[in-house]
């Protein structure tokens, strides 16, 4: 896995807590993503097969602490002017 992926995991999760020396994140963060599984889940980060996913399922449940997040992937390459 690049560097520059696992760091961008660290900084979108923030800080977390250490409970029984396990690491527990803040925030569980899921990809939809043509990125295989496998590295989704070797920088624990959950992951969602594109395919299956009906947005409309997912969208305006903020109350429940999910979020959608359009295009994200095009905001997290994005270089700037």
């Amino acid at each position: 896995v690049p560097w520059g992926v696992l760091a961008h995991s660290t900084h979108l999760r923030g800080i977390g807590t250490f409970e029984g020396g396990v690491e527990r994140p803040r925030i569980k963060v899921t990809l939809a993503t043509g990125i295989p599984e496998e590295q989704c889940r070797q920088v624990n980060l959950g992951y969602l097969d594109p395919a299956t996913i009906d947005m409309a399922e997912w969208e305006g449940r903020e109350d429940e602490g999910i979020v959608v997040v359009h295009k994200a992937g095009e905001m997290l390459y994005r270089i700037g002017k």
